[in-house]
């Protein structure tokens, strides 16, 4: 699933291009994605100017002139990507396209359908049940190492497993966790609650470190992910843990110790040498 940086890098490849245009022309070429579209969602979308465009944890919210925004999640498969013009017809996952009134196309592809398009009242967004209970956002000033190990006190579960609850850190998942938690030397399997002080120092730093550096190379193109112009991201090749099962990690004489577990469902990598 595309986390905060690959979401982080369709938004800024989009915003340039959508702001202040109107979609003219809407298709919707399926009743539903993960949950039905709203009802009317063509005639409510189309003659709307975006006035706003935003990341919230793994959410892309474009807000439009009459007060409503456009709610996106790329779910497992989802793509959206900015077309300068209808160049290729649609093939079978293309569910759903935004023409601008310059003429560039948005296309929401989903093979899985796990994605998800939906219309929320500006006013009704802070109520909303996907966004009420999120955690901040890792790259703002709100998330602080104090902040963090706050959210982990009394926690007893593993830190990866902890991290990637999304009332804890916002946009963080599965990859991010794993190469953060490498970087800041913290075995996955610590108890949460034990990372506080210099350790939360350190895990606070690698997270905005790792997402950072995603964002620069465009996110990680693991599986269906590009960016919104149709390339690929170039994180993977930079990934220290992260499916590397067997093999060395760098900054030390490891040998061949990343090592795969699965917590919580998930796999998660990490350096047996390296992380405590």
């Amino acid at each position: 699933m595309p986390e905060l940086p690959e979401v982080e890098t369709v938004l800024r490849g989009l915003a340039p291009r959508l702001l202040g245009r109107r979609f003219v022309h809407v298709v919707q070429r399926r009743p539903d994605l993960r949950t039905r579209l709203p009802r009317d969602f063509v005639r409510r979308v189309e003659g709307r100017r975006i006035d706003g465009a935003e990341r919230r944890a793994k959410y892309i919210l474009l807000r439009f002139d009459d007060g409503n925004v456009l709610v996106l999640h790329l779910g497992m498969s989802g793509r959206l990507v900015l077309l300068p013009r209808l160049n290729s017809p649609p093939g079978p996952h293309d569910h759903v396209e935004f023409t601008t009134d310059e003429g560039a196309i948005l296309r929401f592809t989903d093979p899985r359908r796990f994605g998800l398009i939906d219309l929320v009242s500006a006013a009704d967004l802070g109520d909303d049940k996907r966004f009420n209970g999120l955690g901040p956002e890792p790259l703002s000033s709100a998330f602080t190492p104090e902040v963090l190990a706050a959210a982990l006190a009394g926690r007893t579960g593993p830190i990866k497993t902890v991290l990637i609850d999304q009332r804890v850190v916002a946009g963080l998942g599965n990859i991010y966790a794993c190469e953060a938690l490498f970087h800041a030397g913290l075995s996955p399997r610590r108890r949460a609650r034990t990372v506080r002080g210099d350790h939360a120092h350190r895990l606070v730093a690698a997270i905005k470190d790792v997402l950072s550096k995603a964002i620069v190379a465009g996110g990680s193109s693991a599986r269906d992910y590009v960016q919104a112009s149709g390339e690929l991201g170039w994180f993977q090749h930079y990934w220290a843990v992260y499916d590397r099962e067997g093999k060395p990690c760098p900054g030390c004489d490891c040998r061949g110790a990343v090592k795969r577990i699965v917590q919580g469902g998930r796999s998660t990598f990490y350096c047996t040498k390296r992380q405590r």
